[in-house]
C-alpha cells in the first residue's frame, strides 16, 4: 500500500493530504483565503502566493501529525505543478520538491486538471476507464473522454470564458459576493428561472464547444431591470442548459464511456449535478460526482492523482518547472476564440 503527500497551492485554496493507494485518506488540511480577497471582490494573485508562503509549511506539518505518520513514512510527495496562478503554482511545487529532496523520496507532479480528473475515482472504486468527464471550474470547460492514467482526448472546450468564470463575474454584477459561484447559487434558490430572457450561446449548432461571454454580457445589460435572485436563477438555468446540450453531443461521440463524470468546482452546483444526473439516466449512462468537498481545489485529489501516477511508474525530477498552462490534451486541435486557453 502506498502512502502519497498531496500539496495543493494552484488559486487560493491552501492544503495538504495524506492518500494511502486504497483510497483512504488519512488526513486532510485545508486553508482558504476567502477573507484576504473579498474587499477586492475576486482572487488577487500576489496575495494568494503570499498566503500560500505562510501556510502550507504548518498545513504539511499539521497533515502528518493528523496522520500520524513521519515524512520518512511517505512513498512519494505530489505536488500541483500546474495551471494555475503561477506564484501560487511557484511555491506548492517548489515545497514538493524541497520535501522530496530532504526525504529521499520521488516527486510527482501533478497537473491540477488531471487532479480534478482522476477525483471520482477516489470516491467510486467502479468507476472503469474510459469515462466521459465534464470538468467544469473557474478557470476551465472542457469535455475530456478519460481514456487512463495520463491519457486524455478532448473533445470540448471554452471559446472563451469558463462556466464558473461567469459565474463569478455575475455574482460581481449582482453585488453577491464572493465567492462567486455558492453567492449565485445561494440567490437563485429564491428565483424564478425563467423570469429573464437571457441566451444560450451555442445551445443547438452544431459546434461542440462552450461559449459563456455572452451570456455575462447579458447579464450585465440587465442588472437594474430585474430582480437580482431571478437574474441569478435564470443565469443559473441558462448555463446549466448550455452544459446539457454540450454534453449530449459529447455522449453521442463517446458510445464506449462506462459513465458520464463530472468534476471542478462547479460540480458543488446543485442544479448542474441534478441536470446531468437526469441526462446521464436518459442516455443509459452511469453518473458519477465526486462528495462536493472534492469538486472544489483540494488536496486529497492531488495526492489521489500522483497515487495513480506513482503506480503507474510515472515520477518527475526536481527541475520540473511550474507552469500556469497545461493543457491535459496537448495534441487537441485549437478552436476559434480559445488561443492559449485550449
Amino acid at each position: 500500500m502506498g502512502l502519497i503527500l498531496g500539496l495543493e497551492s494552484s488559486c487560493d485554496e491552501t492544503a495538504a493530504a495524506l492518500i494511502t493507494s486504497d483510497r483512504q485518506i488519512l488526513a486532510h488540511q485545508l486553508a482558504r483565503q476567502d477573507d484576504r480577497h473579498r474587499p477586492y471582490g475576486g482572487v488577487v494573485p500576489e496575495i494568494a502566493a503570499r498566503a500560500h508562503v505562510e501556510m502550507l509549511g504548518p498545513l504539511v506539518a499539521q497533515a502528518l501529525e493528523e496522520a500520524n505518520v513521519a515524512l520518512c513514512d511517505v512513498d512519494a510527495i505530489a505536488a500541483t505543478a500546474g495551471p494555475g496562478l503561477i506564484g501560487g503554482v511557484m511555491v506548492g511545487l517548489v515545497t514538493g520538491k524541497a520535501l522530496a529532496l530532504a526525504s529521499g523520496k520521488p516527486l510527482v507532479a501533478v497537473n491540477h486538471l488531471e487532479g480534478h480528473a482522476l477525483s471520482p475515482r477516489l470516491a467510486d472504486p467502479d468507476l472503469r476507464f474510459p469515462y466521459l468527464l465534464l470538468l467544469v471550474s473557474g478557470g476551465h470547460c472542457q469535455l475530456l473522454l478519460v481514456e487512463g492514467v495520463g491519457a486524455y482526448r478532448r473533445l470540448a472546450t471554452t471559446i472563451d470564458d469558463a462556466a464558473g468564470e461567469a459565474f463569478d463575474k455575475t455574482a460581481k454584477l449582482l453585488g453577491l459576493g464572493f465567492p462567486g459561484g455558492p453567492a449565485v447559487e445561494r440567490a437563485a434558490e429564491t428565483g424564478d428561472p425563467r423570469a429573464v430572457p437571457l441566451p444560450r450561446p451555442l445551445v443547438g449548432s452544431g459546434e461542440p464547444h462552450f461559449s459563456f461571454a455572452g451570456l455575462k454580457s447579458a447579464v450585465a445589460r440587465i442588472t437594474d431591470r430585474y430582480a437580482k435572485e431571478d437574474i441569478a436563477a435564470s443565469f443559473q438555468q441558462a448555463v446549466v442548459d448550455c452544459l446539457i446540450d454540450r454534453t449530449r453531443i459529447a455522449l453521442g461521440k463517446a458510445p464506449d464511456a462506462t459513465a458520464l463524470v463530472v468534476a471542478g468546482g462547479v460540480a458543488a452546483n446543485k442544479a448542474v449535478r441534478g441536470a446531468l444526473e437526469t441526462l446521464a439516466a436518459e442516455q443509459g449512462k452511469r453518473f458519477v460526482a465526486p462528495p462536493l468537498w472534492l469538486c472544489t481545489d483540494n488536496a486529497a485529489m492531488i495526492g489521489w492523482a500522483g497515487a495513480e501516477r506513482f503506480a503507474a511508474g510515472l515520477t518527475d525530477p526536481l527541475d520540473t518547472p511550474a507552469r500556469a498552462r497545461w493543457p491535459l490534451d496537448p495534441n487537441a486541435e485549437k478552436v476559434r476564440g480559445a488561443g492559449v486557453k485550449a
